[in-house]
């Protein structure tokens, strides 16, 4: 779930025919398949909590281990570079830039004060940040982002690519929105991805990628980066869709798994192009099922970095 923003007290549907666009992008650049059946696109789902476009679950009070196959946190600090001990590799991504945000920080939830001061967001201020949904055997969202960032990291090393991450919960919370979208524009990013997992109803399945929506006003202007956004987030989809075998939000932007928003910081605030990507709903069992398994996050990763990949290839 999106660390930054409430959801509006309405969702609003995409345009129907900018996101049939964006999805032709996502079903020609990466051959996906045909999504769930809708079940009222754009429709306001019921979410529990206070965070942009998912909900902020209570404090889990027995908080569970991470599932196998976390890989170990390797960066110095917020915003630091990998932190790769060897050269990187020359690959197709060989001088990228790209920037991973892991949603949320684990350690939120005891910093809850300092996360609920307000932050300007270009267009109006909102929470510094929050804690996350989980699942409901208290599988966090902020150790799954981590997680699934972690992984992204090594396989876009592995093409070549300087990769930086907001923060390795290696901070006592945060960072603010603000700052989250900062490091990205300072980095001179070539694309920014924000990882999350819903907080939706039971039965609300799939994923949706997040993009930014034209806006102006205060601090922020996205107008550079409203088609860039995009077309990143229709390759991210396509790829995540043929990689994971999961299927589009049949909750969320119309079966297309794309949707746009106006009300989050992070995209707002953001000078390069960057999307959120919501990998699941860790409320309902099913989707639960594959979000805590250690074999599915390493294909999440795998659909996340060759839509990346296929962006930046142009």
């Amino acid at each position: 779930m999106p660390y930054d923003d409430s959801p509006p007290p309405t969702r609003r549907a995409r345009p129907l025919s900018v996101a049939a666009a964006l999805a032709a992008v996502c079903l020609t650049a990466a051959g996906c398949g045909g999504g769930p059946e809708a079940d009222g696109a754009g429709a306001a789902s019921p979410r529990p909590g206070a965070d942009a476009a998912s909900s902020t679950a209570p404090t889990p009070t027995g908080q569970q281990p991470e599932p196998s196959g976390t890989a170990s946190p390797s960066d110095s600090g917020s915003g630091s570079d990998s932190g790769s001990a060897k050269p990187l590799p020359k690959g197709p991504l060989t001088g990228r830039t790209v920037v991973i945000d892991p949603g949320h920080n684990p350690r939120n939830r005891d910093h809850t004060r300092e996360i609920n001061e307000k932050v300007d967001i270009g267009t109006g201020r909102k929470e510094c940040d929050t804690t996350g949904t989980s699942t409901d055997d208290g599988y966090a969202e902020a150790r799954f982002t981590l997680d699934v960032s972690h992984r992204l990291r090594t396989l876009l090393e592995a093409e070549g690519a300087r990769v930086r991450l907001t923060h390795d919960a290696d901070r006592p919370f945060g960072p603010c929105i603000d700052e989250r979208a900062r490091i990205g524009n300072e980095a001179k990013a070539d694309a920014v991805v924000s990882m999350h997992a819903d907080g939706s109803a039971v039965g609300n399945r799939g994923f949706h990628v997040i993009l930014p929506a034209g806006v102006k006003g205060g601090g922020a202007d996205t107008s550079k980066i409203v088609k860039s956004s995009a077309d990143l987030g229709a390759r991210i989809a396509g790829h995540f869709v043929r990689t994971t075998g999961s299927a589009p939000s049949n909750y969320v932007g119309g079966n297309t798994g794309l949707d746009t928003r106006n009300d989050l910081g992070g995209l707002n605030l953001s000078t390069v192009p960057k999307v959120f990507v919501e990998c699941g709903n860790m409320r309902d069992p099913k989707d639960a099922a594959l979000l805590t398994s250690a074999s599915w996050r390493q294909k999440a990763a795998q659909g996340l970095a060759d839509g990346i990949t296929s962006y930046l290839k142009g």
